[in-house]
């Protein structure tokens, strides 16, 4: 059982790397977060519950898709800019293949009524994953700086915002984030003081 304290492992090359993203890829109907964190951090242990929620978080604020965005800042921790190419390659390479050849075989019977119900059951198994792997990865809330109320109210601000409000990602990101940045930054500055403080007593 992998808990914070326990050593990560690393990929033994840029091959096991692609082969990791493939088969992540592969797995990822719907989205990806659930299986993202299953497979890198619970299975192949090459991150942090806390490493990864800060490396997802800052991806969902960059552009493009956040697995990628994912993909290319683990890959380059890794093996630098080829281990970057590596991982977002095994993203892309098996799942384009896959949909080709579905789009070929099966084109036809896209608008058929079983194919929507069945669509429309897998976007409720992933909104189920979602919601699970969100309350799995709370608990590295307790090592936030923020502290574990400030991040739950922070939490619950953007599920309202977004969620229930409707507002537009493009204000409630740039607000919440500079708020949670600024509390971060008083948090850490107070823990600074206090370390100091407490080296010059001694």
């Amino acid at each position: 059982m992998l808990t914070e304290n326990s050593p990560l492992k690393r990929p033994n090359s840029k091959m096991e790397l692609f082969i990791g993203f493939s088969l992540l890829a592969l797995q990822g109907v719907g989205g990806v977060l659930a299986v993202a964190q299953q497979e890198l951090v619970e299975r192949r242990q090459w991150m942090s519950k806390t490493q990864f929620l800060e490396e997802w978080s800052i991806a969902q604020i960059l552009p493009g898709p956040n697995i990628v965005n994912l993909a290319l800042m683990l890959g380059r921790q890794y093996f630098g800019i080829y281990g970057a190419l590596s991982a977002v390659a095994g993203l892309l390479v098996a799942p384009l293949t896959l949909v080709l050849l579905l789009a070929i075989l099966f084109g036809g019977v896209a608008d058929h009524p079983m194919a929507q119900g069945a669509l429309k059951g897998m976007g409720a198994v992933s909104a189920g994953l979602i919601i699970a792997t969100g309350l799995k990865l709370s608990s590295a809330l307790k090592q936030n700086p923020l502290g574990l109320h400030a991040a739950w109210l922070l939490t619950l601000a953007a599920f309202v915002s977004v969620g229930l409000l409707r507002l537009p990602l493009l204000w409630a990101l740039p607000i919440l984030g500079f708020v949670g940045f600024g509390l971060a930054y008083r948090s850490l500055a107070k823990q600074d003081s206090a370390l100091h403080s407490g080296s010059d007593a001694s």
